[in-house]
């Protein structure tokens, strides 16, 4: 007992808070905890490759070890730069990118060991975003991983793989290793080009101001999918619906997220209320709107991917202080609003789900189980909450539910639109004739 009484005072006089806070801020690549993966071990798992310490020697991913020192031998003589050359420069921020990741196992404050995994696993990655963006020179038309064939099959593990919280390499390295490659400066326009290369690697392109600073890939791959391209010089663009306010938005058991949205109603319930949906007119997660009874959101395709890289996109917020809850609102609010396959269906035929998954049920289910176990509780001014709540006064007004149910029963079926047309027809000329035979009768010709 003495000697944890006196280890305690001792960290205590030795303490310095800011010192840990500035220690912690560093971290930038977690490990999921347990609580989070065990729903879903293999969501957070790589399936073909490891980036970083974390998987370095897994079993299963060892295979891939062989082809990384290929990718680094071409990386080398393209470049015309010797090893030693990286090596000097990537040690001098060695200790950076040992800082990046929370929990390191102690074989590797073995720093060249750490280095040469850097410098390995960064060149790779390198090779794989040169020849997946349309660079396949320097390997062989048979290569098993760099070919026109290899790729093919590779590259949908290669892109969930590196899209893993727990599998990803800092920015500052991957940059690190271009402005070696190039002679260039670590400058603003160098970042803009690797990082639109990366996007474009996941078919995805730079918007409007471009993205600059980002953590790794993952929070690049994040910060695309939520930021609104604008035209240069043109401002806030009109119709953002969603600009997150993360100091309102916690993680609580589901209840309470109900709670704060009263009645949440579904895609079809909303549809019978006289709500219409459309697309938005880009594909930013936070792209949508309600104005005029118009329910703008944003379309997205779901593969088999989808749930794998939501899941970590999510992780991510959850992890990492200050990221934003954006990714996670977005899920939630999909799961209130697809109950059914109905629901799907209805958002597919708007196009706003474009479904390479099974079929419409097995989507609807996907976004219930992402939202399994965790709920943000909300503040009432949350933009999010104000949607919710403005659907909700809309579809409680008398006269939405009556013009709903006139356009959906009557004005949409061609048949009844002919019988009330002709009806009407009908009563009209009966209406004349009748006019006309009392003015005969009052006012008799000649």
């Amino acid at each position: 007992m003495a000697s944890w009484v006196s280890e305690i005072e001792n960290h205590l006089a030795s303490r310095n808070g800011s010192d840990e806070v500035e220690h912690l801020n560093k971290h930038s690549i977690h490990r999921v905890p347990s609580f989070i993966c065990d729903l879903n071990k293999n969501a957070y798992q790589p399936q073909l490759v490891s980036f970083g310490p974390y998987y370095h020697g897994a079993e299963d991913l060892k295979p891939m070890e062989e082809h990384k020192r290929r990718a680094l031998y071409t990386f080398l003589k393209r470049s015309n730069k010797t090893i030693s050359d990286y090596v000097k420069e990537i040690e001098c921020v060695v200790e950076e990118l040992m800082e990046c990741y929370e929990e390191l196992d102690k074989s590797w404050e073995d720093r060249d060991r750490f280095l040469q995994l850097m410098i390995t696993d960064g060149c790779f990655l390198h090779e794989i975003l040169r020849v997946g963006t349309g660079c396949s020179d320097g390997y062989h038309r048979k290569d098993p991983i760099f070919s026109s064939h290899g790729m093919l099959f590779n590259m949908p593990y290669f892109r969930r793989d590196i899209l893993l919280i727990e599998n990803q390499l800092p920015l500052r390295l991957l940059l690190k290793l271009v402005a070696i490659q190039t002679g260039e400066e670590e400058s603003e326009d160098l970042k803009i080009r690797m990082n639109t290369k990366i996007l474009k690697f996941f078919s995805r392109e730079m918007p409007y101001p471009p993205v600059v600073h980002c953590l790794h890939v993952l929070d690049l791959y994040r910060t695309n999918m939520i930021q609104v391209p604008l035209p240069p010089g043109s401002g806030v663009p009109k119709g953002v619906g969603i600009p997150i306010n993360q100091s309102s938005f916690r993680s609580y058991p589901s209840q309470t997220y109900s709670n704060s949205l009263g009645i949440i109603r579904s895609a079809t319930e909303l549809h019978e209320a006289g709500v219409r949906f459309k697309k938005s007119k880009t594909d930013s997660l936070m792209d949508i709107t309600f104005r005029n009874g118009v329910l703008r959101l944003p379309p997205i395709s779901v593969n088999d991917a989808t749930e794998c890289t939501l899941l970590n996109l999510m992780a991510l917020e959850r992890l990492h202080n200050g990221t934003g809850y954006q990714i996670t609102s977005y899920v939630f609010f999909m799961d209130n609003i697809l109950d059914s396959p109905k629901d799907v269906n209805l958002l597919r035929y708007r196009g706003i789900l474009k479904r390479a998954l099974g079929s419409d049920e097995a989507l609807s289910k996907l976004f219930n189980r992402l939202s399994k176990d965790i709920a943000p509780d909300i503040d009432p001014n949350f933009p999010l909450v104000m949607i919710h709540q403005v659907l909700n006064r809309y579809c409680k007004n008398s006269w939405n539910k009556w013009r709903a149910n006139l356009r959906h029963n009557y004005l949409f079926n061609p048949w009844v639109t002919s019988s009330v047309a002709a009806a009407v027809l009908l009563l009209l000329l009966g209406i004349s004739q009748t006019v006309y035979t009392i003015l005969g009768y009052h006012k008799p010709p000649g």
